[in-house]
């Protein structure tokens, strides 16, 4: 079976939604994310036009849930809320057709990392309930995060999904960010190699001692070197670009994918 690579944008290169899907389209590209992250102001009847429309389109549509997240929060009602954030992208994920709700899962603070694993994952199993309820069809995928005091090393993800039967995603820059000089390609798909298929994200990135600083525009031997990992492993995967400039970034991984041999 030909191996599947979809790349695509975080967030609409074009002045909506809908004119975005139209863009992705015609820079032949397979797949954008569409960001809640600021906020929830897409409705319901215009999430399903736009999933509509990708559908008719072949775009693969995912979403990025609200930034203002966190479900380790000693807070009850922040729990309440965080929940809530994630809930109505997971409504308007529904009606978009989108496969994966992306989030960043929460915050260690002062609890320490064993104890904020089993507080994040007594919420997210409250979540998949709550999704099967409503008949929801989409997959929770918390991200590895880019921040060495926020909950999110690849390991935790990975754990999490095995405990609670959620999806993932990989952000390739914020693991960069939080390992730095323990970063390792071979290490990161030899963990990751059994999945069916891999949502993720990719960018430059600026960081310090404590992690990510900003997302910055995508090398092009970071792509290099990123993709000729995928092609050596033959994962299947998206790869969402969240530079400051997605769509040129998009189509400059899509051209380094081309030139190595793949055919999309």
């Amino acid at each position: 079976m030909k191996q599947k690579i979809l790349i695509g944008t975080a967030g609409t290169p074009g002045r909506s939604t809908l004119e975005g899907i139209s863009i992705v389209k015609q820079k032949q590209l397979q797949a954008l994310e569409v960001e809640f992250v600021h906020g929830i102001k897409m409705s319901n009847s215009l999430a399903k036009e736009v999933g509509e429309k990708a559908s008719k389109l072949n775009i693969s549509l995912s979403v990025h849930a609200p930034y203002h997240i966190n479900l380790n929060s000693k807070e009850k009602i922040k729990i309440t809320a965080s929940k809530k954030r994630i809930l109505t992208s997971c409504e308007r994920a529904h009606y978009l057709k989108a496969k994966y709700v992306v989030f960043h899962p929460g915050y260690y603070t002062s609890i320490d990392k064993e104890q904020t694993f089993e507080n994040i994952k007594e919420q997210i199993l409250d979540l998949q309930k709550q999704i099967k309820k409503h008949k929801y069809k989409v997959k929770l995928a918390p991200e590895t995060t880019g921040k060495i005091n926020v909950f999110g090393s690849l390991q935790e993800i990975l754990d999490l999904q095995k405990q609670t039967k959620t999806s993932f995603c990989i952000d390739f820059s914020h693991l960069q960010a939080r390992e730095q000089k323990n970063f390792n390609y071979d290490e990161i798909f030899s963990k990751i190699k059994h999945f069916k298929h891999i949502h993720a994200h990719f960018s430059g990135i600026e960081f310090s001692d404590k992690g990510e600083r900003k997302h910055i525009r995508t090398p092009t031997s970071k792509i290099k070197e990123l993709a000729k990992e995928i092609l050596k492993n033959k994962t299947n995967i998206t790869v969402i670009n969240e530079s400051p400039n997605p769509l040129l970034d998009s189509l400059k991984t899509k051209k380094i994918f081309e030139s190595l041999g793949y055919e999309f």
